[in-house]
């Protein structure tokens, strides 16, 4: 056996890309795929062994955002959520694990890095120019360059490394004239939550907790469950299991966790063992060891939106994502709290949110997304559930693109509706190029990309592509001109999508053979699907479930998408060729690269997951 006994320094690996995403929580991970699909070169550097943060199988809290059907978030969500439909329709979480790492890891233009923790940053004139990551599983130290950098981590991990201007705690009520603000401002936070999960069995378990799990008796016990109502337990997440809000968010979080497990358990065993409630047939499941946060550090962007943005709903010429999620402040003392731990100050749904909310202040490169965007701690309590998170990232991601000048005016022209390539080539330039600043981004540009991504933007319209103006879309049956009107999903009670039989005919027609590179269609995936019966409850608005119920049944695709559909084309000649055929669509939006010329396309849908009728949102051509 040969021994080397020799101090070795540890491997550092180079990297250099436009985009450098430090965390993988969703916010994280939509940053990484909205630029890389669009040909941006982008690194995600992620501190755990999965995806997802809070919304991951280490920590397994509920995906929430905007209140009401029509307020539902889109995009690359959607998609996921619906990937997570067709292939776990138990609602397994390794499996939910594998759909987010493959959603990244087999991205052409993303590296990514797991078990990498971001420790060090390198600054030249108010600019990052690298950061530095520790990878614990391969002992080895990964070196970023960037253009831009994107802090996703929740803690804002590059804030300390950087210089960046960041806030912590709660301001005062009257420096922002935020009514529901204490007054004083402090460095209280909402606290952490170790979450636990319950299966219901067919037979009676025990359960012995560990010694040093907390005791708690019914006289004892905070107000958190109703004993007269078993439902006020068993359709619960335990989010209200919550520590930390009056210490250190960051610095204390061990210490946290120790605590916390202490509660879990003890909660546990008050809930098995003190013949208050029924749950005999009740076993656990699983119990976190990773504290899920509401709140560590924000940063300080161009602007900072308050409870008073979100109560006149956002209506911001830089929207790039909303909210819809009430204003729901925990009580800092969380668990420790006597009365009940949240206050849900209303907040319209949707309400907007900024460009300028997601970029820093004084540090050029420097954007964000997630709970840590810049606004008051009263905004953060409604803007930090994480679909609302995603949808952050989404906007970063897009913006990011467009401000390393990776698209020219030929590459927006095709991807975007909102405008021609000529105007977009005019953009180019002034989206950043070699300076790579995030403020130089056209906002309109910006917007109409989203939109094209199925992003949906309240109180903004989604302008249909130049080639799809030009053409005459009929129909066999319903409304066709419901397909271009740039609404791509039913708001305000008003029904926005075409409906036809199955094998009902929409026909493209041009003046004269067209080049078509292109064709983007938006199906119905029932955004009113929380009202379904036959469903769990628990996932009701994003398909992930808590306890686990002895008779819970799988869940499945929206009936409403359109499963099997074809394309057809003529090349001027009057006969008709396929040109596409799908059998097992189970997506929203799809995108066909057809590369052709031709005088007409006919899309026949002939099958769909279950429902009798077929609806479609949009059919559009570039």
């Amino acid at each position: 056996m040969k021994i080397n006994n020799q101090i070795q320094e540890f491997v550092t690996i180079e990297h250099t890309v436009a985009l450098c995403v430090v965390g993988g929580g969703l916010a994280g991970m939509f940053a990484a795929i909205a630029a890389a699909r669009r040909g941006t070169k982008v690194l995600l550097m992620q501190d755990r062994p999965v995806l997802g943060g809070n919304a991951s199988s280490e920590i397994r809290m509920w995906v929430r955002g905007a209140h009401g059907a029509d307020n539902r978030e889109s995009g690359l969500l959607e998609e996921i959520a619906l990937e997570n439909y067709y292939r776990n329709p138990n609602l397994n979480f390794s499996i939910w694990d594998s759909i987010l790492y493959e959603k990244v890891r087999f991205e052409e233009n993303i590296t990514l890095l797991l078990n990498c923790s971001c420790c060090a940053a390198e600054m030249a004139d108010g600019r990052i120019t690298a950061v530095k990551g520790w990878q614990t599983t391969t002992q080895t130290w990964h070196h970023v360059r960037a253009q831009i950098f994107a802090d996703c981590s929740g803690d804002s991990v590059l804030a300390p490394l950087t210089g960046a201007e960041v806030r912590i705690g709660r301001e005062s009520r009257d420096e922002f004239g935020e009514s529901i603000a204490p007054i004083e401002s402090d460095n209280c936070t909402m606290g952490q939550t170790c979450l636990l999960q319950a299966r219901e069995l067919a037979h009676e378990v025990t359960f012995t907790p560990p010694k040093w799990a907390n005791k708690y008796t019914k006289e004892s016990f905070p107000f958190r469950i109703d004993f007269e109502n078993r439902a006020s337990w068993t359709n619960d997440n335990f989010w209200w299991m919550e520590l930390g809000g009056c210490d250190d968010s960051i610095a204390d979080t061990e210490t946290l966790r120790d605590a916390l497990l202490k509660m879990a358990f003890g909660v546990w065993d008050f809930i098995k063992n003190s013949g208050t409630l029924d749950a005999a047939n009740w076993d656990i499941e699983w119990i976190g060891f990773l504290p899920g946060k509401r709140e560590s550090r924000r940063y300080v962007g161009d602007y900072m939106l308050t409870q008073n943005d979100v109560i006149a709903q956002g209506k911001f010429d830089d929207l790039i994502a909303y909210g819809g999620w009430s204003m729901d402040d925990h009580h800092p003392e969380g668990f420790l709290h006597p009365g009940y731990p949240t206050i849900h100050h209303k907040a319209p749904s949707p309400f907007g949110i900024p460009y300028r909310s997601i970029y820093s202040k004084n540090i050029e490169n420097l954007m964000f997304a997630g709970r840590n965007i810049s606004a008051t701690h009263a905004a953060m309590s409604a803007t930090r559930v994480m679909a609302t998170c995603a949808i952050l990232g989404q906007a970063l991601g897009t913006a990011a693109h467009l401000a390393c000048g990776a698209t020219n005016g030929a590459t927006n022209g095709a991807t975007n509706g909102a405008t021609n390539g000529a105007t977009n080539g005019a953009m180019g330039p002034a989206t950043g190029g070699a300076t790579c600043d995030p403020r130089g981004v056209q906002v309109e540009v910006l917007q109409q990309m989203l939109m094209e991504d199925d992003c949906y933007l309240p109180f903004q319209q989604r302008r249909v592509s130049a080639l799809t103006r030009r053409a005459h879309i009929t129909a066999s049956q319903g409304d066709a001109t419901k397909l271009t009107n740039g609404i791509n999903r039913t708001l305000d009670g008003v029904d926005h999508a075409w409906e036809g039989a199955p094998g009902g005919e929409i026909v493209v027609e041009f003046d004269t053979a067209t080049n078509v590179q292109s064709l983007r269609i938006v199906f119905d995936s029932d955004f009113a699907r929380a009202t379904l019966s036959g469903v769990r409850q628990a996932h009701k608005t994003f398909p992930m479930a808590c306890n686990i119920f002895l008779h819970d049944q799988a869940v499945f695709v929206p009936k409403t998408l359109v499963r099997a559909f074809e394309i057809l084309g003529d090349t001027g000649d009057g006969t008709w060729i396929e040109v596409f055929r799908e059998a097992n669509n189970y997506q929203r939006l799809v995108k066909i690269e057809l590369s052709g010329t031709y005088k007409r396309l006919k899309l026949v849908p002939r099958e769909t997951w279950g429902s009798e009728r077929v609806r479609i949102f949009a059919v559009d051509i570039n």
